[in-house]
């Protein structure tokens, strides 16, 4: 992929288009602000080097975003206020990854070292806090706060209303769909964080995985990624007409579609996700649960 600018926004692409563990970081020339710094490292490092770059911010705290942050750990981290916690210690980080249960205290334990070798955490007090409808204008360039929760309870997408353009963050209209398997993920907050960023009136769509970068009618795009959470749903309601473990629902892979390798990583994965939409169709008692099995009412 290439670098493209628009106006004063530039998309730094990632490595692999900016499939985990990179993304696409996104530089705004005059402000100065270098928006998840973890796409290409080199890129990076040129950048650093050759531009002024005066500030960071994160859409949010996943380690895929603040990967190389520590070629800026000098500038000011700017993040929204409900992600602040996890970059302040490690274990904090993990157990909002819902690392806690004993199940995942090996996957747990390999994290550890993983995070501090290849995504080079160390704890952060962020320099600010931002909220949403915050609006910034700095050297001539407009930018909107909008927070859009969901995929995380602090994550935020960026407004440029002059050029039309928003940076979408992890809403990435990618074919897999939404994530929402953290701890404090929600099923529901990420479809109105969608249906709120899809009536924006956009010309170019910035997301940070995949192809990245869209123009003009996003509609379909929007259905489709949306539609997944449903589908998903659709599958595991079917599944349920006989009762499950949870064991037999992850080994189903209805998010996955296969099993894959390395396999913990996957099921902790599958669980996550499937583990949300059990506690939203047990709420509204379209499933119950037996003893260790799940069944459709």
């Amino acid at each position: 992929m290439e670098e493209t600018k628009i106006g004063p926004v530039r998309m730094l692409p990632g490595p692999r288009k900016g499939k985990y563990p990179h993304c696409h970081s996104i530089y705004v020339e005059g402000a100065g602000v270098l928006i998840d710094p973890a796409s290409d490292r080199d890129r990076l490092i040129r950048l650093r080097n050759e531009e002024d770059v005066k500030m960071i911010w994160l859409s949010h705290w996943h380690e895929d975003h603040f990967m190389h942050w520590d070629l800026f750990a000098d500038l000011p981290l700017w993040i929204g206020r409900q992600d602040a916690p996890p970059l302040s210690d490690l274990e904090i980080l993990l157990d909002w990854y819902n690392m806690g249960q004993p199940e995942n205290r090996s996957l747990r334990d390999r994290w550890r070292p993983l995070m501090i070798d290849q995504f080079h955490f160390t704890p952060r007090t962020p320099d600010r806090l931002l909220d949403d409808g915050e609006i910034f204008e700095l050297s001539g360039v407009r930018m909107e706060v909008i927070h859009t929760p969901g995929h995380t309870p602090g994550h935020l997408s960026f407004w440029f209303p002059d050029e039309k353009i928003i940076f979408l963050g992890d809403y990435d209209l990618t074919w897999f769909g939404p994530w929402y398997g953290d701890l404090y993920s929600s099923i529901e907050q990420t479809l109105a964080s969608g249906e709120l960023l899809r009536n924006l009136p956009a010309d170019t769509w910035i997301a940070c995985h995949e192809t990245g970068i869209f123009y003009g009618d996003t509609e379909k795009l929007w259905d489709d990624y949306l539609a997944v959470v449903d589908r998903r749903e659709e599958k595991l309601m079917e599944f349920l007409k006989t009762p499950r473990t949870m064991d037999e629902i992850i080994h189903q892979w209805i998010v996955y579609g296969r099993a894959r390798e390395p396999m913990d990583f996957f099921i902790f994965g599958e669980r996550a996700i499937m583990e949300k939409h059990l506690e939203r169709l047990i709420t509204s008692s379209q499933v119950g649960r037996e003893k260790e099995r799940y069944y459709a009412i």
